[in-house]
């Protein structure tokens, strides 16, 4: 029951709908019914980025912060997993804050966490995936550079995931979406395409939410012409 409200709390928030709240609500209360450490991190999870959205972003670090410390108390591999997993989307959170301090710091103890981890990986139930990988902490160190302000600080990041080695199709398109977000910012339309096209090719229907739809259509109108970017516009909306 938990995984199907995350997953409805997932849908709205990639919809920008204000189902969101009440999906997200209700996925915790399950998540909690459940006693599953994997269950509660992923309803925490869903609710803190419903709460950024709606411009909560401290609420949500403390959501997440206050959830990883009571999960990494447990002696498994998966609440700790689970624990490493929220650090890094609290990271994020307070990145898109543009708390600096706070970001480079939760990333810091993210990536602390899964270092522990490397001896003693172990798998969550089938319905939930807790990546507390290097390559994972790569991916959000990404995000959190292109939030602060400093994409250039991401590209090493980039260089060195093999995106046909994260786990879901999801994660992929992340890894495009991210990858795309950061070279717009560095003003590179071809990478930027390239990296849209990648994500496209994941997970065609992130290509079609309204943010990456944004990003196509900068690159429409930039003043530098893509081949192929009229294409990409028209088979997601753009145009």
């Amino acid at each position: 029951m938990a995984r199907a409200w995350v997953l409805a709390t997932e849908l709205a928030l990639k919809s920008h709908s204000d189902v969101a709240w009440p999906a997200a609500d209700r996925a915790l209360a399950a998540a909690q019914a459940s006693g599953d450490p994997a269950v509660q991190g992923e309803a925490a999870r869903v609710l803190a980025i419903t709460m950024r959205r709606a411009g909560r972003p401290a609420a949500a670090v403390d959501l997440l912060r206050r959830t990883a410390g009571s999960l990494d108390q447990g002696t498994d591999g998966i609440s700790r997993a689970v624990a490493a997993t929220l650090l890094m989307t609290a990271a994020y959170t307070a990145a898109c804050a543009h708390r600096r301090a706070d970001a480079l710091d939760l990333m810091g103890g993210a990536e602390e966490a899964v270092g522990r981890l490397a001896e003693q990986r172990q798998r969550a139930q089938q319905l939930f995936t807790v990546d507390a990988t290097s390559a994972q902490a790569d991916l959000y160190w990404i995000g959190v550079h292109t939030a602060l302000g400093t994409p250039d600080e991401g590209v090493p990041y980039a260089a060195r995931i093999a995106p046909g080695r994260l786990p879901t199709a999801e994660r992929r398109a992340r890894y495009g979406t991210d990858c795309a977000r950061m070279w717009h910012h560095l003003g590179d339309h071809r990478r930027t395409f390239a990296a849209l096209q990648f994500t496209e090719q994941m997970a065609p229907e992130e290509a079609r939410r309204p943010a990456l739809r944004a990003l196509t259509a900068d690159l429409l109108y930039a003043p530098v012409t893509v081949a192929g970017v009229r294409e990409l516009a028209a088979r997601t909306g753009v145009l």
